[in-house]
């Protein structure tokens, strides 16, 4: 993913804005009421991708969603990453693939994916696994968790010095990760976080997720323009 000042990347990443939001599907997934919400999310606003995520379900259960849920994200421009599965990513042609630290190893998500293909790393609140993700060719680097998450058991509490050092020394993009809302939101930015990942604040937010990605909007705009 292409941070301001490093050089353009395939779709995911190119950044309109300082700041863009990364929407991470729910947990679980019926999938037709749920495509019409993304496509009102989508519609609302600018987001950079949207990562499906869903654990300990069959293969055939994710590639259906990815067939389903791939088309709405290429209408719209934005980005289609596979949470944990570089294999399954690749089998999909999704964008991207975005891997933990249990998961797959970079060099075999990069071998799958291909040169163009984008690949994030989860790296918890460690500069030290983000130093090495990015030195081995990370697209980008996620840290998190930094507020209480229901989606799911944060192994780290991430704070927001390291998105401040993280912008001050590297080009690599940071996504910030872990019970984002429109309410808390604003630190992150101000910090350096080039995308907000974003959940439960999208999905469940009062108003709905087309309101939810005009308000993370505001805020992003609010931030940058100094209001």
């Amino acid at each position: 993913m292409a941070k301001r000042g490093g050089a353009a990347q395939p779709q995911v990443v190119e950044a309109a804005q300082d700041c863009r939001l990364y929407l991470i599907t729910p947990p679980a997934l019926d999938l037709d009421p749920f495509g019409e919400s993304l496509k009102a999310a989508l519609g609302a606003g600018d987001v950079a991708c949207l990562q499906l995520r869903l654990k300990d379900v069959a293969d055939d259960v994710v590639l259906r969603a990815a067939e389903h849920l791939m088309p709405i994200c290429l209408a719209h421009d934005v980005a289609f990453i596979v949470n944990d599965r570089p294999d399954l990513a690749a089998r999909v042609g999704a964008d991207g693939v975005h891997i933990g630290q249990d998961d797959a190893s970079y060099e075999e998500a990069r071998r799958l994916m291909g040169k163009d293909g984008n690949i994030g790393v989860t790296c918890h609140a460690s500069r030290h696994l983000a130093i090495d993700a990015a030195e081995a060719g990370a697209d980008y680097v996620a840290f998190g968790a930094f507020f209480p998450t229901t989606t799911k058991e944060p192994k780290a509490q991430a704070e927001l010095d390291i998105l401040e050092w993280w912008s001050g020394i590297m080009t690599v993009p940071a996504v910030a990760i872990g019970g984002i809302t429109v309410e808390n939101c604003a630190p992150l930015i101000e910090a350096g976080a080039d995308f907000l990942a974003v959940s439960a604040g999208i999905w469940a937010y009062p108003a709905g997720p087309a309101a939810a990605v005009a308000a993370f909007a505001r805020v992003i705009d609010d931030v940058f323009s100094g209001d």
